[in-house]
């Protein structure tokens, strides 16, 4: 059975990258309703939630956005900040008021490239969240629009 959980950062990183990483934190208050980033923005920075719910959305042409994932507690908004072109692969709106604590993404990319230790868990915390998000999307998309059992594979 598939993991089902996002990797967190409290799971992922040791104890001295994750304080590392906090120094350069700051808390945000997200009212609801208010877009992250939009599909082919510019992806700058980062966040992890403490309370509230991020939605990610996928545009669809010719439909609404397709909600792939709600995130809560702990998870990582933005994986695109870490990889070329760094632009946003997918849309997010704050569903319910959140808090959150927001990551400079040139300044966190940064630190990874002066620590090669820090760099490359911080990669594998993230290609975590990826591969997780990439399964949750096609999950979810085969449920919104594929014929019936078109998604059911052993």
């Amino acid at each position: 059975m598939a993991d089902t959980h996002t990797p967190s950062m409290l799971r992922a990183l040791p104890v001295e990258h994750r304080q590392r990483l906090m120094r350069v934190a700051r808390e945000v208050s997200v009212p609801q309703g208010t877009r992250l980033f939009e599909e082919g923005g510019k992806a700058d920075r980062f966040w992890i939630v403490r309370t509230g719910t991020v939605e990610l959305d996928m545009h669809v042409p010719g439909r609404r956005a397709a909600v792939i994932e709600s995130l809560r507690h702990n998870d990582l908004v933005g994986w695109s900040w870490l990889f070329s072109p760094h632009v946003w692969h997918l849309g997010a709106e704050a569903t319910t008021p959140v808090r959150a604590y927001e990551f400079d993404a040139t300044a966190v990319r940064m630190m990874c490239q002066d620590d090669p230790a820090m760099g490359c868990a911080v990669a594998q915390w993230v290609g975590d969240v990826l591969a997780h998000r990439l399964r949750s999307a096609r999950t979810r998309l085969l449920d919104l629009y594929a014929p019936y059992g078109a998604g059911s594979r052993v």
